[in-house]
């Protein structure tokens, strides 16, 4: 997806399209990058499409969305979608391995931490699910880190818009 065509969806759908297309970018999908689409988000809200606050609150329900979708399938399709995963993706293989270890070792921290890395902030909740951590922890310290990174990508598209525009064309 190229900028114009996601600055389309933003046009034409409105705040339904901040959702879907943020909800598609946290489920790790290609062509759905966070460094376009969330500042976009911003852009649009900056242009009188929605407010800032709102911006935000639909990137983060997304963003929730999308980390507890990929957490159910962790949980429930355990080793079995890991292992087809990184068949299918064999370089997100160490990142994953990676991901596991750092649950073990710092828990609902090593979730927020995690939420605030490029790459890992989406495949981390698949490793969240396999070890079965606790839904209410998960979801609250995803929340925390998902609203962060959020806040500064649609934040930097609403604050700094056409500056932000131009780094992205």
């Amino acid at each position: 997806m190229d900028i114009q065509m996601l600055t389309g969806y933003f046009h034409q759908y409105g705040s339904i399209a901040i959702f879907v297309i943020v909800f598609l970018e946290y489920l790790n999908l290609p062509g759905f990058p966070a460094g376009v689409v969330m500042p976009l988000a911003g852009i649009w809200a900056s242009q009188g499409g929605i407010g800032f606050g709102m911006a935000l609150f639909l990137s983060v329900l997304a963003g929730l969305c999308g980390s507890l979708v990929l957490y159910f399938l962790g949980r429930f399709g355990g080793e079995f979608l890991l292992n087809k995963y990184t068949l299918k993706f064999p370089k997100h293989k160490e990142v994953i391995e990676r991901t596991m270890e750092r649950i073990r070792k710092k828990g609902y921290i090593g979730v927020f931490a995690g939420k605030l890395i490029p790459m890992i902030r989406t495949v981390i909740s698949i490793p969240a699910g396999v070890l079965k951590m606790n839904l209410l922890g998960y979801t609250l310290f995803s929340l925390m880190g998902i609203t962060l990174w959020n806040l500064v990508f649609v934040g930097a598209g609403y604050f700094f818009g056409d500056a932000v525009l131009k780094l992205l064309a």
